[in-house]
């Protein structure tokens, strides 16, 4: 099993916008091209910091590239709003989205070599976004906790 917290501000991927690039000006100018940019500023920086722990992690325990059927649980936390109730547990159900969140740590994985590629995941076994120190599984602080696997035969006993 890889296991890896990671702190820091959680950011999505997956939401795009369109910038299109002119040439020419006044009447004359015409689009001669559209590039496709996220539009989260801090993604880049968020799979870096994941790739960058992953990339320690993997030296510190002479991990190998997982290449088979994959089973992940990841949890992300994620700011708190002051305004939210500090003496019960409540849900983020506010952007960022928890699918656009996964896409951002699949890659980040990929690229660190934890595993072949993110096709070969074929189980979440839990997939959350919570508050800080509202979850078993949550940080104290804004982060992601993951775990990943292969899918033993074993493996799919057990879950059975």
């Amino acid at each position: 099993m890889f296991y890896l917290d990671v702190r820091g501000r959680p950011a999505p991927q997956g939401s795009k916008r369109g910038v299109a690039r002119f040439r020419g000006t006044g009447a004359d100018r015409q689009v001669v091209g559209i590039s496709q940019i996220e539009m989260s500023p801090h993604v880049k920086d968020w799979r870096g910091d994941i790739k960058k722990a992953a990339e320690a992690r993997i030296a510190e325990t002479g991990h190998t590239v997982l290449d088979g059927p994959i089973r992940v649980r990841m949890v992300f936390t994620v700011y708190k709003p002051a305004s939210r109730p500090k003496r019960r547990r409540t849900w983020p159900t506010s952007m960022p989205d928890l699918s656009k969140l996964c896409r951002a740590a699949e890659d980040a994985l990929t690229a660190a070599g934890v595993w072949r590629d993110d096709a070969r995941v074929v189980e979440y076994t839990r997939l959350a976004k919570v508050f800080p120190d509202e979850d078993p599984d949550a940080l104290p602080v804004p982060g992601v906790r993951i775990w990943v696997d292969l899918v033993t035969e074993e493996g799919l006993a057990d879950a059975g």
